[in-house]
């Protein structure tokens, strides 16, 4: 009897101990590409940093790099990597030359973004792509852009500062996260995936026929900004980056 009990106080102190330690587990650290002013200073709309706060991450600025090395070092305190917003990407990428004086490029951006998405994927990191994001990874993975939706899709509605319904395509991470078939977005770009890279599977669709999310196993990428939809209206899009921190554990 007595040694019945000493084994059952043996092991709730080492069950005790287990959910102690599963409690003080490190926060996934999550590493946000920064765009750059017009001077090269390197910034971030703190609304990315809150979304991945509040969604129970350690948000963590990832300043411009300029090698490999730099890159590599810096991913190798991280657990996942959001590429962020901003402007175009070169469309020299995709075998194209620039379409019209609406297509904004920062080089030294492109480069930095590169060096650490390339590298990201090769280490099969959790990967999350917003707007500008969603491009980088597209063109980098083989797929190209519509440079400029106004003049080159044919009945397209516009997708700078307004609030549109997207269709969610069945067993997408979208349907998975919000279990429905549509979901209301926004938009602040002028730019958008044309042909999808090999490998990803578009996972929903503006009315327009525009892909505005896609995934593969590592990847998740939309055209829209959950961030900013966190910030006005947290209980409806704060399951997006709390899906994608469940991915880094």
């Amino acid at each position: 009897m007595k040694k019945s009990f000493a084994f059952l106080l043996v092991l709730l102190a080492f069950l005790a101990s287990g959910a102690c330690n599963r409690e003080k587990m490190p926060a996934p650290l999550v590493g946000i590409s920064c765009a750059r002013t017009t001077e090269g200073v390197d910034q971030l709309s703190s609304q990315y940093t809150q979304a991945v706060s509040r969604a129970g991450g350690v948000p963590v600025i990832i300043p411009t790099v300029s090698t490999l090395e730099e890159a590599r070092r810096v991913l190798s305190r991280l657990d996942g990597v959001i590429f962020s917003g901003g402007p175009d990407i070169d469309p020299a990428w995709y075998g194209e030359s620039v379409w019209n004086e609406t297509v904004e490029i920062d080089p030294v951006r492109d480069h930095s973004d590169s060096l650490l998405a390339r590298e990201a994927i090769r280490q099969g990191m959790p990967v999350l792509g917003i707007c500008r994001g969603e491009q980088l990874l597209n063109v980098l993975l083989g797929g190209s852009l519509y440079q400029d939706i106004p003049t080159q899709v044919e009945k397209a509605h516009t997708h700078r500062g307004v609030r549109h319904m997207t269709s969610v395509e069945k067993g997408s991470f979208l349907a998975a996260i919000f279990g429905t078939d549509s979901l209301r977005v926004n938009s602040r770009h002028h730019q958008a995936v044309k042909a999808l890279a090999p490998g990803l599977k578009a996972a929903s669709f503006s009315d327009d026929g525009l892909v505005e999310a896609y995934e593969n196993s590592q990847i998740w990428a939309v055209q829209f900004h959950p961030e900013t939809l966190v910030q006005e209206d947290e209980a409806s899009w704060l399951p997006l980056f709390t899906a994608f921190l469940q991915r880094l554990k």
